[in-house]
């Protein structure tokens, strides 16, 4: 297996408040693994330390071996590294084409033309290319905004709760998607999910937090009832 994301001993956190606490997190190519965990437990945390928007105080984030603490977060679009935060914060005044087309310039290979895979996996986007992304549902927001992480034609993709708030069909959709783009295209993928029925779905490793540390771990199958209902049921 080849390593591609390595956290080693991460801090970090709010001012003087400690969110994480010593995590280490290996994620091998073509792996799917999900991140579980109560809310406020460090999810959204240990994303944004990997995507450059919450700085780790101590430890290293290690991408392909290069320590990302050293690269700024504009630029990691340009190591292949797809997100699509939670929220969405998708552009609501452009339109769905322009949303897609910002992560053009990020491209590795330089080219500029929304890659056609993106319409076939997500053909009401094709349908609404002209439609303000305001203007959209929640379900096809959340669709616009893996679709402009995959713009990137990203190595790693790293979803932040992709079904919040999105009606079960869209969320029965996008789960095909990360099946496709993991199974089939060999996609590394990273998700903060809440629906167990979801993560067990789409991944075959899981991590849960629970204040800030890691205290589970392992093959999807391996997620019992007795973890869910110490870790994860509120």
């Amino acid at each position: 297996m080849t390593e591609l994301l390595k956290l080693e001993k991460v801090w970090s956190g709010y001012g003087e408040a400690v969110v994480l606490e010593d995590v280490s997190l290996t994620l091998n190519e073509g792996d799917s693994l999900s991140l579980l965990g109560r809310n406020g437990m460090g999810k959204t945390t240990m994303l944004k330390c990997i995507m450059g928007l919450l700085a780790a105080k101590a430890g290293q984030i290690l991408y392909e071996g290069q320590d990302l603490r050293s690269v700024p977060a504009e630029e990691r679009a340009r190591l292949q590294i797809g997100y699509a935060p939670q929220g969405r914060e998708i552009f609501s005044q452009l339109s769905v084409e322009e949303n897609l087309r910002i992560g053009l310039p990020m491209r590795k290979k330089g080219r500029r033309e929304i890659p056609a895979a993106i319409f076939e996996m997500f053909p009401v986007l094709k349908k609404m290319l002209r439609r303000r992304g305001g203007d959209l549902s929640g379900g096809q927001q959340q669709q616009l905004a893996i679709g402009r992480a995959l713009v990137l034609e990203p190595r790693l993709l790293i979803l932040d709760e992709p079904t919040e708030g999105i009606q079960p069909n869209i969320v029965h959709e996008i789960g095909d998607v990360i099946l496709r783009l993991n199974r089939e295209q060999g996609l590394t993928v990273l998700l903060v999910e809440q629906k167990l029925p979801f993560a067990r779905r789409v991944a075959s490793e899981f991590r849960i937090l629970d204040k800030g540390r890691l205290v589970g771990a392992g093959p999807i199958a391996n997620l019992t009832d007795a973890l869910v209902r110490q870790h994860l049921t509120v």
